[in-house]
């Protein structure tokens, strides 16, 4: 007989690729796993897919019926959604990617107030600054920056300010630069995935692009403000990173008489189908807790 266990054990193997990442995934033993997946093409009379010693693919008759796999899945979640919503309760599996720093920084503790106030809801964090889209299935994306849109709803959440920073100590040995063109004789801390072009400064109406030496190049944003701290060079960070450290005096903020080209912090859902009350509910929640403006921009 068909059943919702075998249809989510065929979905997850598609997606992971392999029965034993699908089956810790789902925390199963593969053998559960295994014979969920036998079950199901008992079931539908067809080999949904070929498993070799190397690797495992879909047949033709399983690539067909993966889409309808998941649509059912969708259905039969959004039916139990609604049920749930109706009676005022939000309950069940919620996912969502964000930014490591910022979700470090800031969504942890706004999230962890969240779920004490919706305990039956249950929350998978990703935390992964790499961009992500509507096929990763998540239920809401947060990301400090753009966020492609294929398949995806992208509203604007926050302002995030960015200020040049160095310590005390590495200003004293090198000089405090004056004007954008005093950027070029420093020392960089700068973010990877922005790429070369990340300092960006408003002068006189135009932008102006500065490519300071690199001392260091980083995916990520805390190790970016902790080697400003310890007097490696200049890194443009977002207030949200900074303005503690700022206020305390362990980074000094770098004056330059321009203004450096913000960034927008987005959130995402996918489009096509009905938001479900729990996204709605947590934007909301993430509104009202970070205010506007955010509290890191006061």
């Amino acid at each position: 007989m068909l059943t919702l266990d075998s249809l989510v054990a065929f979905v997850t193997t598609a997606a992971a690729g392999s029965i034993s990442e699908a089956a810790r995934r789902l925390q199963l033993s593969k053998s559960v796993a295994s014979e969920r997946l036998a079950e199901l093409e008992r079931s539908v009379g067809t080999t949904l897919l070929h498993r070799s010693t190397r690797k495992l693919t879909l047949t033709e008759d399983g690539i067909a019926f993966l889409e309808r796999a998941k649509r059912i899945l969708r259905e039969v979640s959004e039916a139990t959604l609604e049920v749930s919503e109706r009676r005022g309760e939000l309950v069940g599996p919620l996912r969502i990617s964000v930014p490591v720093s910022f979700g470090i920084l800031h969504l942890a503790p706004a999230l962890n107030s969240f779920l004490k106030q919706n305990p039956r809801i249950e929350l998978s964090l990703d935390l992964d600054d790499r961009f992500v889209g509507a096929a990763d299935g998540f239920d809401a994306i947060i990301r400090h920056g753009p966020i492609p849109n294929n398949g995806l709803v992208v509203k604007r959440f926050a302002l995030s300010k960015r200020m040049l920073v160095a310590s005390s100590e590495y200003l004293t040995e090198n000089g405090t630069p004056e004007t954008i063109d005093d950027l070029g004789r420093h020392r960089g801390i700068m973010y990877a995935l922005r790429g070369a072009s990340d300092w960006r400064f408003r002068r006189s109406g135009r932008w102006s692009v500065v490519r300071p030496a690199t001392i260091m190049r980083v995916n990520n944003g805390i190790i970016m403000r902790d080697a400003a701290v310890e007097g490696l060079g200049i890194a443009l960070l977002s207030t949200f990173l900074v303005q503690d450290l700022a206020t305390s005096k362990q980074l000094q903020v770098v004056d330059i008489g321009a203004e450096a080209e913000p960034a927008t912090i987005f959130i995402a859902y996918p489009s096509g189908r009905r938001v479900s009350a729990k996204v709605l509910v947590l934007i909301a929640h993430l509104r009202a807790t970070f205010g506007t403006p955010p509290y890191w921009e006061r």
